[in-house]
């Protein structure tokens, strides 16, 4: 452990969780390994950092580092850049260059963003992982290379196959051993630590007092979901540095820099891939995603219950109502259930229609809005679980234990 914190004070790495220190352990086993690497996370994420770590630990330490955008290049230019040209190969080769892949000999290239390269590169790359052999654009001259390749990316591979964007047998040859970087919604006792270490060093550089948290405010911003990860979260503490004269932050302010905590969403389906093989946090995700659409199913029929009444009480324009208060009782068996509104009217007994309005609501127990999310999602992706699974934001292991507990077979 002592190894994992020293590595984590040279290359800038905050946090404590055990995700992050587990994906710390793999790049400091793998680096004196002379293998391909795949560091798979969210953007945001601080995958940029691994690749570092893997190059200074490995004996290609005192060879070149370069890291490559690929997302940020030119299709028509990211064969010149990642190989080379040779002069007058194309309008504008004035003179022969160097790419990375002959400037990077002998030490490590980190292509970032990778699944946003051509396919025709892709079979450039994918040549140059298996032989070591290239060829630069206008050349017929094969040239060999010695180079140690660190890729990452933030997408579903699986996904990008299927769609033909990817090459299959270059992402087998790319993840000989995948590196996982967990969103910060993973690794929330990392959060305040980040939050602390971002403020303190911009009132650092700045001249001006460290920003300080209440408890409400810690919890807030430990228990949002932080889509951007570690780089919204910069964001924001530079902001509130910037902006908030008042050093002392509570929660209503932290609230004000995070707008869409006062959007009314159902978050009923997550995009986003959870690692497999953890019972604990594929429950956990399973239980949140439905506690929360039943709350917000509650709080939207309480609404509907409130404007139902105000129309009856306008149409009702010589009664003297007295609305029994709306409020919701949760049963034994977890279904949330309203009583029924009943409006006592002193109107004469041929208006007795007018007496009693019932609103029947629809059972909102666990179970079937679960049965429901599982039935919705297996039918949008044709039967195919695993994609079911994927977008659920649980395991296919938990999705398979679902469908037979409910009979959806």
């Amino acid at each position: 452990m002592a190894d994992i914190q020293s590595i984590k004070q040279r290359f800038g790495i905050v946090g404590n969780s055990p995700l992050i220190n587990r994906a710390i352990d793999i790049a400091c086993q793998v680096a004196p390994i002379d293998i391909t690497v795949l560091v798979l996370g969210e953007s945001g994420v601080g995958k940029e950092a691994f690749p570092k770590i893997i190059h200074n630990l490995s004996s290609r330490k005192h060879g070149k580092y370069i890291p490559v955008n690929c997302g940020a290049i030119p299709e028509g230019t990211i064969d010149s850049e990642l190989f080379g040209h040779e002069k007058g190969s194309f309008t504008g080769a004035s003179e022969t260059r160097q790419g990375y892949f002959e400037a990077a000999d002998g030490g490590t290239i980190f292509l970032d963003e990778v699944a946003e390269l051509p396919l025709a590169t892709q079979a450039r790359l994918l040549r140059v992982l298996e032989t070591g052999e290239y060829m630069k654009v206008g050349s017929s001259k094969v040239q060999k290379t010695n180079v140690r390749v660190v890729a990452a990316t933030n997408v579903n591979f699986n996904e990008q196959i299927q769609k033909g964007k990817f090459r299959q047998d270059l992402y087998y040859r790319l993840s000989t051993v995948p590196i996982y970087i967990p969103p910060l919604r993973e690794r929330r006792e990392d959060i305040y630590p980040l939050f602390r270490k971002f403020t303190s060093d911009f009132a650092e550089a700045n001249k001006m007092p460290v920003l300080r948290l209440t408890d409400e405010a810690k919890l807030l911003l430990e228990n949002y979901r932080w889509e951007g990860n570690i780089r919204q979260l910069k964001n924001i503490s530079e902001q509130m540095s910037i902006i908030e004269t008042e050093r002392l932050i509570t929660a209503d302010v932290v609230k004000r820099y995070l707008p869409e905590l006062q959007a009314n969403s159902l978050p009923v389906l997550f995009s986003g891939k959870l690692p497999t093989g953890n019972t604990t946090t594929d429950d956990f995700s399973e239980r949140e995603i439905l506690y929360k659409i039943l709350f917000d199913m509650k709080k939207d029929v309480n609404e509907l219950r409130r404007l139902i009444n105000e129309i009856i009480s306008n149409n009702i324009n010589d009664a003297q109502s007295i609305i029994k208060p709306l409020e919701t009782e949760e049963t034994e068996d977890d279904t949330f259930r309203s009583p029924p509104i009943t409006i006592i009217s002193d109107r004469k007994p041929q208006q007795a229609e007018m007496q009693h309005v019932e609103v029947i609501e629809e059972s909102l127990s666990l179970c079937e809005s679960e049965i429901r999310l599982i039935k919705r999602s297996l039918e949008k992706h044709g039967g195919k679980r695993k994609e079911a699974a994927d977008e659920l934001g649980i395991s296919e292991r938990t999705l398979y234990r679902k469908i037979k507990e409910y009979g959806l077979e």
